[in-house]
């Protein structure tokens, strides 16, 4: 199984079962933030303003503090000064690791990111050391149990999605960002509920990891995506099925 596959389902069941609602808020927050100072505060006319509000929506974040949070990132309340970075990095085993940071002060993240990845067999890498190594898409995550390859390529490539992947138990979507919003109202025009979706970065090739190598790597994205920063992390690792099977039964 492929690292953004399995990181996709892990971070699913991290949101149903996270009780950190205010760490939660607080990206979605500041995805909101962003989302609206690039494109403008109107969720119709932004779609990733759309994407980052329907985020906040999930985690029960109220109406008033989205308003506040859109508010911030068009200007008429202070409070807007974050911004993107691109961290890369290596994990063991030499796996490559991106994460999406949204920070209003590189100077306190940086130390943070850094040593989190040197502490857990990883190092915190120069840029495009590794960011050559994925693509950017947009990528919705089904169980197989609620729908079929069939119906999604039905309204998925209609829609203007690339591939259609069945991984284990789930199956993958993917497109190009550009598309995202298209494909996104169409899984919805069609009530398909997708068990996560995202824009996220999908590597080219894998790195195969034993036990120990996929508990230290997995610690160390869990690690990188509970700090307050960080967006999302992506990894180039393949889990195979038999040490997924030995990870589930620890």
């Amino acid at each position: 199984m492929a690292g953004h596959s399995h990181w996709a389902g892990i971070k699913h069941k991290k949101a149903v079962i996270d009780s950190k609602r205010g760490k939660a808020w607080s990206k979605c927050s500041k995805a909101i933030i962003v989302a609206a100072k690039l494109g403008g505060g109107d969720p119709d006319m932004n779609p990733r303003l759309r994407l980052a509000v329907a985020d906040a929506k999930a985690v029960n974040m109220p109406n008033d503090t989205i308003s506040r949070a859109i508010k911030k990132g068009t200007g008429e309340l202070d409070g807007g000064n974050v911004e993107e970075v691109l961290y890369e990095g290596y994990g063991p085993n030499g796996v490559a690791i991106l994460c999406d940071i949204l920070t209003d002060n590189r100077n306190r993240t940086a130390p943070e990111i850094r040593k989190v990845f040197e502490v857990n067999g990883g190092k915190l890498g120069a840029t495009n050391c590794v960011a050559y190594l994925f693509e950017r898409k947009g990528l919705f995550v089904f169980s197989s149990a609620s729908t079929s390859e069939e119906r999604l390529m039905e309204v998925a490539l209609d829609a203007g999605a690339e591939d259609i992947t069945r991984v284990g138990d789930m199956i993958e979507v993917t497109c190009e960002p550009d598309a995202f919003s298209a494909v996104s109202d169409a899984f919805d025009a069609a009530e398909l509920t997708p068990e996560s979706k995202e824009i996220t970065r999908i590597p080219n090739n894998t790195v195969g990891l034993d036990l120990d190598g996929a508990r230290k790597v997995l610690k160390l994205m869990e690690l990188l995506d509970d700090h307050d920063d960080v967006q999302s992390v992506s990894a180039n690792f393949d889990i195979p099925d038999e040490v997924m099977a030995q990870l589930g039964e620890a």
